[in-house]
């Protein structure tokens, strides 16, 4: 592939990783996997009257702090400029990905913008319809500047690759009591049989966080239940430091992630059901949480971050 900057060479050799031969699995690791989950979960949903909804945020947000995910659980969803972001630049990157011309990012972000406004089962059209001007300016200068970002840092992906992007995955367990979701950004390859060839990415801004592995984790376990096949690899992308974290993929890491959904959606339902009271855990995510004028933990946490 000719014409690639560095960063694009680097990514590109890091999603081969043609060293490593692609492991091959036995058929029953999906039973084994749902079989495990199920023994766990199966006595805490016997007493839910209504599917409990375990999602990568949900997983992080209550193990990060208990009270965090109550106080969010409870708070209405409001859209705004921050997180429309985030919608806009995976359908703008979704756009960009399958269209065989190379149109610049500010012309795939306003793509997006309309798309997403005129689809009636968008969740967000009626707040981009209702976006005033100065609002939607912004929106459309923190997307573009994401997914020109992406086209910096991504070699052009071949139709070879198979990439599909916010490939939703998805377990319902006991009886559908508890679901297990997620979106993947972006998926590359495919599985041979038995043998492991997809490769998961999450598309990230910011910097870094031990978080991010997790939530690629539980993607791979959700993924490997749904198709049999574990993915190859696992990779965040930082799309402001230009760096990709990979990680090859093996049972030991489905065991952990196993270990952390169990725990995740254990504190989740019985959260909800009631059965005890969430602990608080002080952590940056303190600035955000809607429960921070109240809660002792915000407090702490702000003079910790003062002392330090």
């Amino acid at each position: 592939m000719a014409d690639l900057n560095p960063a694009q060479r680097s990514v590109l050799d890091a999603l081969r990783a043609p060293e490593r031969p692609r492991p091959r699995y036995d058929p029953g690791l999906r039973a084994e996997l749902r079989r495990h989950l199920e023994a766990e979960l199966s006595p805490l949903a016997a007493l839910l009257d209504g599917p409990a909804f375990v999602s990568k945020k949900a997983l992080g947000d209550v193990l990060a702090c208990e009270a965090h995910h109550v106080a969010e659980v409870g708070t209405p969803f409001e859209w705004n400029v921050a997180i429309a972001r985030g919608v806009v630049v995976h359908r703008a990157i979704q756009l960009g990905v399958f269209r065989r011309d190379a149109p610049p990012p500010l012309e795939l972000v306003d793509d997006a913008i309309d798309r997403l406004a005129d689809d009636p089962d968008a969740p967000l059209a009626d707040y981009l319809l209702g976006l005033p001007e100065a609002e939607r300016a912004e929106l459309r200068g923190a997307a573009a500047e994401v997914v020109s970002a992406f086209a910096e840092l991504w070699p052009p992906l071949s139709r070879h690759w198979v990439p599909r992007t916010e490939t939703a995955v998805r377990a319902e367990l006991c009886g559908g009591k508890v679901v297990l979701s997620g979106r993947v950004d972006l998926s590359l390859g495919a599985p041979e049989g038995d043998r492991a060839g997809r490769v998961l990415v999450d598309l990230k801004t910011g910097g870094s966080s031990a978080g991010h592995l997790h939530d690629l984790r539980f993607y791979a376990l959700l993924e490997t239940m749904r198709s049999g096949v574990p993915p190859l690899r696992l990779a965040t992308s930082y799309l402001e430091a230009g760096d990709l974290a990979v990680e090859e993929v093996d049972e030991d890491v489905l065991e952990a992630a196993v270990r952390r959904t169990v725990q995740g959606a254990k504190a989740v339902v019985e959260l909800r059901l009631g059965l005890r009271s969430p602990a608080v855990r002080p952590n940056p995510a303190c600035r955000w949480c809607p429960a921070r004028t109240s809660c002792d933990g915000a407090v702490q946490w702000e003079e910790v971050r003062l002392a330090s």
